[in-house]
Order: C-alpha cells, then sequence, then structure tokens
C-alpha cells in the first residue's frame, strides 16, 4: 500500500478545465458585449440624424433656404448665403435668422466622420451617414 501524499496544489488536467470553461464563457459573452456597443451607435446615428433634420427644417422654415453648410446652424448670426430647393445660392436676411439651430455639428457615431450633406439639386437639404456597410437591421446606413 502506497503511503497518502498531501496535496497542495492542482493538477494539470484541473487546470486545463477550468481553461476551456472560461474560453467557453468568453465565446459566448464577448459577442454581446460587440452588438450592444454596435446596437448603442446606431442609436445614436438615428437620433443625431432625427436632431439635424429638425435643425435643417427649422433653418429652411425661418429662412426660406437651406444652409450652405450645417456650420451654418450652429452660429448666433446669420450666414450670408443658403442653398434654395434647386441648389441656387441665394442671400439670407439676416433678421429671419433665428438661430443658433444647434449647438455642435456631431459627428457620425458609426463611421467616425463627417455626415453627408446634400447642396445639389434634387436633394438640397438632405443629410445621410457616411457610414459605409450595414446596420443591424440589414438596410445600408446611407439610406438613414
Amino acid at each position: 500500500m502506497m503511503p497518502k501524499r498531501n496535496r497542495s496544489g492542482f493538477t494539470l488536467v484541473e487546470l486545463l478545465m477550468v481553461m476551456v470553461v472560461l474560453a467557453v464563457i468568453m465565446a459566448i459573452v464577448i459577442p454581446q458585449f460587440y452588438s450592444r456597443h454596435k446596437q448603442a451607435q446606431e442609436a445614436a446615428l438615428k437620433s443625431d440624424l432625427k436632431i439635424l433634420r429638425n435643425a435643417i427644417a427649422s433653418f429652411q422654415a425661418d429662412t426660406g433656404y437651406y444652409p450652405k453648410q450645417l456650420s451654418d446652424m450652429t452660429g448666433s448670426a446669420a450666414p450670408a448665403q443658403g442653398y434654395d430647393s434647386t441648389g441656387t445660392a441665394a442671400a439670407i436676411t439676416s433678421s429671419d435668422y433665428k438661430g443658433p439651430y444647434i449647438q455642435a455639428v456631431p459627428t457620425d457615431p458609426v463611421s467616425k466622420a463627417a455626415f453627408t450633406y446634400s447642396v445639389a439639386s434634387p436633394t438640397v437639404g438632405s443629410i445621410t451617414s457616411s457610414a459605409a456597410g450595414n446596420g443591424l437591421d440589414g438596410t445600408a446606413y446611407s439610406t438613414w
């Protein structure tokens, strides 16, 4: 009969089993974190687009023109010019301007770049995401 030995550590098999269990847990959890991060980015994108579209609509309703650039909506003084619905530049009457309409122009939270703002006919005043690819719902960011 062999003498009993006091065990004071883990065997290699026990350590390997713990590592396998941890790897399986990580394989399940990490994609969930990525998905949540992507959902948050997309929610921020939708919110930013709505805010910018409302600001553009308010600017256009007050002045009769679309801003030449998005930063024209951040000033307390009226910009010199805007675009009409055909994309033709025209002078803005400063008394019609009720801005600022937004505090600052945000960047696209998905692409980390500037939003795409159109000043060409027939899409004058439209704003879309500058991100390439599709959202979690399968639609292209550029159509949002």
